[in-house]
């Protein structure tokens, strides 16, 4: 399986929360680097440190693959193409 067909696969409930936490983390610490106020260097590094973590939980929840669900489409897809093409 390359890395496509994971990413087009079903996704676990769990990790489909972690991916949504890790996109928040992702935009709130964007907006934080790119305000026009002026912050601490502290805080726009740990901006940034959040970012970067926030991308890797994302990018790792979303090629998560539920095995199971992807079983049951695999063997569904199977059964199609050993059915008639008349439908019958």
């Amino acid at each position: 399986m390359n890395i496509l067909e994971r990413a087009k696969a079903p996704t676990p409930k769990f990790f489909k929360i972690l991916r949504s936490i890790g996109l928040a983390l992702l935009g709130i610490s964007g907006s934080i680097v790119a305000a026009p106020v002026v912050f601490p260097a502290a805080v726009v590094t740990a901006a940034g440190y959040v970012a970067v973590a926030g991308g890797v939980i994302s990018a790792i929840s979303q090629i998560t693959v539920d095995d199971e669900i992807l079983k049951q489409v695999q063997d569904d897809k199977l059964e199609n193409l050993n059915k008639a093409r008349d439908g019958n």
